[in-house]
């Protein structure tokens, strides 16, 4: 990977491109289901979004061989897919972008609070 692909995030739309062209060839419920985990994952994302590469990856890979096995989707994945996605993720509890936004701004505003007050 180039400086500037990186910079530019292209080597990012090449990878997320071709997740989408391999479930193009899933068939319809696991096409559906694999929009649902794209949703649900993308929360959980770094700035980037390069931690989500691996994860999405296995996530497709796993419904692949749902397909080629003639299970469905929601047989791999159960009826909870937001469950699904924050177990891949890191486990029920992980920070999203929004909770690690949040922590900062806290942080900021008691150290602005802290010089002001004292």
């Amino acid at each position: 990977m180039s400086f500037w692909e990186t910079v530019t995030g292209s080597d990012l739309t090449r990878e997320w491109n071709d997740f989408d062209a391999r479930a193009a060839a899933l068939p319809a419920g696991h096409r559906a289901a694999w929009e649902q985990i794209k949703t649900h994952l993308f929360p959980y994302g770094n700035f980037t979004g390069r931690n989500l590469s691996p994860i999405a990856d296995a996530a497709l890979g796993l419904l692949e061989e749902a397909a080629a096995d003639g299970r469905g989707a929601d047989e791999v994945l159960g009826d909870d897919i937001p469950g699904f996605c924050a177990a891949l993720a890191g486990g029920e509890g992980a920070r999203t972008y929004r909770d690690r936004w949040r922590a900062q701004l806290n942080r900021n505003v008691a150290r602005r609070l802290g010089r002001l007050g004292g």
